[in-house]
């Protein structure tokens, strides 16, 4: 039996920080750049491969659904220049895992997430990048 291949995200900047600006298909965090969509989670902020609002998966959701249970209780969804729903099969598995999420265009998304980081909530952000 052939197991699928993981997910591809690289946490490469430990820790939980602000997105310090966005634009021209990337983000500016930690001092640090990347061109691509990133996944900013408790443990680390990364680059994630999803390019699409129909890449948003519970597979593509992974290392969310590894951190340890209660770390996360709201997940941002930047889906790009416009907001786009959630998929149902993975509003059902963030239902399961208790994190409660909240879909809005990119843009949106990044002045929210900073605003909750900076009140210390538990939150974790999914952003695709937009130009």
């Amino acid at each position: 039996m052939t197991q699928a291949p993981a997910p591809r995200y690289s946490g490469f900047a430990p820790g939980q920080h602000p997105i310090e600006s966005f634009g021209s298909g990337g983000f500016r965090f930690a001092e640090m750049s990347h061109r691509g969509s990133i996944l900013a989670l408790p443990s680390g902020v990364g680059a994630w491969a999803p390019t699409t609002p129909g890449d948003i998966t519970a597979e593509s959701l992974a290392p969310l659904f590894a951190e340890p249970a209660g770390i996360v209780e709201l997940l941002i969804v930047g889906t790009g220049a416009d907001l786009v729903p959630l998929a149902p099969a993975l509003r059902d598995r963030l239902r399961a895992a208790n994190i409660r999420f909240d879909p809005m265009a990119t843009r949106v998304a990044i002045a929210t997430y900073n605003i909750l980081l900076g009140e210390r909530r538990r939150v974790a952000a999914a952003f695709l990048a937009v130009d």
